[in-house]
């Protein structure tokens, strides 16, 4: 194409020209300088044609389907992860995860189970204000009978402790937590009974109700005295002495 194109370029500028040496011209001599102009017409547009093909050639063609698969192994070779580093971060995050949920659910559970019993009869120690556990000889040295003395019982709640007018203890103890609107009911030695600031409710020296708008006897725990001299209270499930039914807080 470019020789061809070099050829009516040089064709068209060097081919020398027909020109009249005199005034008078004949027909012949016009006739040729017609054909002249119309072949160097004819070449000028040659040369435009060609050069209009040369310009929009097609690009030459390339295997894509190399290209392609160079791409997708260099791709591969970018995106390849470790399988046994990714199940190590795996087993990272599940054991932190694990730990974090563990220590937020154990002391959350542990609220609901009861203190541990302690001694050896399975009985919960009885312990002053202080958390002191109570023993019972020095504990009735410095008790009056008839004495009602609050203690911690079984879950931490309060608990009297009754002293009988013989010096000893009664064989249950008395939860003094209301059965109402859950307030500590105080005893009242001058009356002879428990009587809840609250809402007005009181309770016989036994727990039975005596007054609303408590609705149910306050609870009930067995108390005994283990070899150690330590008072113990474990959880009355027989019947309710004072109802003749079963226990309403088992």
């Amino acid at each position: 194409k470019k020789k061809i194109f070099f050829f009516f370029f040089f064709f068209f500028f060097f081919s020398p020209p027909t020109i009249p040496t005199s005034n008078r011209r004949t027909t012949k001599t016009q006739s040729l300088s017609i054909s002249t102009l119309t072949m160097k017409l004819f070449s000028l547009m040659s040369m435009a044609l060609f050069g209009s093909a040369a310009a929009f050639a097609p690009a030459p063609v390339t295997n894509t389907r190399t290209v392609v698969s160079t791409n997708m192994a260099a791709a591969e070779g970018e995106l390849y992860i470790d399988q046994n580093r990714r199940n190590l971060m795996n087993l990272i995050l599940v054991g932190s995860a694990a730990v974090t949920v563990g220590g937020l659910a154990v002391p959350y559970i542990l609220f609901f189970v009861p203190p541990g019993t302690g001694g050896g009869s399975g009985g919960t120690p009885a312990k002053d204000a202080l958390g002191n556990e109570i023993m019972a000889k020095e504990y009735l040295a410095s008790k009056k009978p008839g004495d009602h003395s609050l203690a911690q019982g079984l879950k931490g709640d309060a608990t009297y402790l009754i002293v009988k007018e013989d010096g000893t203890f009664e064989n249950y103890g008395l939860n003094a937590v209301c059965t109402h609107l859950g307030c500590v009911v105080p005893w009242s030695a001058a009356n002879n009974k428990f009587m809840c600031p609250c809402h007005g409710s009181q309770y016989a020296p036994t727990g039975a109700v005596v007054r609303g708008p408590a609705p149910l006897p306050l609870a009930l725990a067995h108390l005994d005295v283990d070899e150690s001299g330590k008072i113990l209270f474990s959880p009355w499930t027989e019947t309710d002495f004072r109802t003749d039914g079963k226990p309403w807080w088992t």
